[in-house]
């Protein structure tokens, strides 16, 4: 168990990443991460029009991954509406076609990031936002020091991610940190796990919320460095970030049990 969730919760024994014993299960238990987080975008207003895309990779054929159908709303998809897409960006099992800037960028990440389970993109509101100051976050909340020395700035636009050059250059500004803020475009984040991937761009969201707020009021204290990288361990590892997706997982199952359909 990770030590550092002893600093989230009383008891780390009863905290269990699940193990799976096959490929089918493991490939179901991403599907309904997958399409949860799809219901949950929409719930907290990450939609855009056809913008946005989380992916999971497939845990039999790795070099392809399940996302979202395009110009299907989040609201909308189920589990049995993700669609598989190989290497080449042709959907092999589903029905609807894949966005092109969703296979541009996420193929490219997954390629260069053999450890990566699932990324999250959409056109969120704060984080478009702060994209535009071209900055990375600083470290004024506990929350946001999860980040802290963990993301980085992708310090171009070229308008529409449609070419895989572009996506590879995402990738590599990525580098192996667990985001990325692409300039005048919207966050990235990546993950061991879809909720781990997920719950940081909740958390990255509401951290560009937080200090566009501050910032709009004053000038934000920062934490101190060393409690900075500190507080990273403590709520910005692989564990915690699986960790805090759960409550949100069975929030949305509760109330919209048609997504596991």
């Amino acid at each position: 168990m990770d030590p550092n969730l002893t600093a989230m919760v009383g008891n780390v024994d009863r905290i269990e990443i699940p193990e799976f014993h096959s490929v089918e299960e493991e490939r179901l238990h991403r599907k309904q991460r997958l399409a949860a987080s799809f219901r949950l975008f929409s719930k907290f207003g990450f939609d855009e029009g056809v913008a946005g895309h989380i992916t999971a990779r497939d845990p039999e054929k790795l070099d392809h991954f399940w996302v979202n159908p395009f110009g299907m709303h989040f609201g909308h998809i189920r589990v049995s509406d993700l669609i598989l897409v190989n290497h080449d960006g042709v959907v092999v099992e589903g029905d609807l076609p894949v966005n092109a800037a969703a296979f541009a960028i996420h193929s490219q990440v997954h390629a260069a990031r053999p450890d990566v389970v699932a990324a999250a993109h959409s056109h969120s509101r704060y984080g478009r936002a702060w994209s535009t100051l071209g900055r990375k976050l600083d470290p004024i909340t506990q929350d946001v020091c999860a980040f802290y020395k963990d993301h980085e700035v992708f310090d171009d636009y070229t308008g529409v991610v449609l070419d895989l050059e572009e996506g590879k250059r995402i990738a590599h500004a990525l580098g192996d940190g667990k985001a990325a803020i692409l300039r005048n475009h919207g966050n990235l984040t990546v993950g061991h796990t879809v909720d781990e991937a997920v719950w940081w761009f909740i958390t990255m969201e509401r951290s560009c919320e937080v200090q566009l707020l501050a910032e709009a009021a004053g000038e934000p204290v920062l934490i101190d460095k060393q409690m900075a990288k500190l507080t990273a361990k403590q709520v910005g590892s692989h564990t915690a970030g699986w960790f805090s997706f759960q409550p949100l997982f069975a929030r949305i199952v509760r109330e919209q049990p048609d997504l596991l359909d």
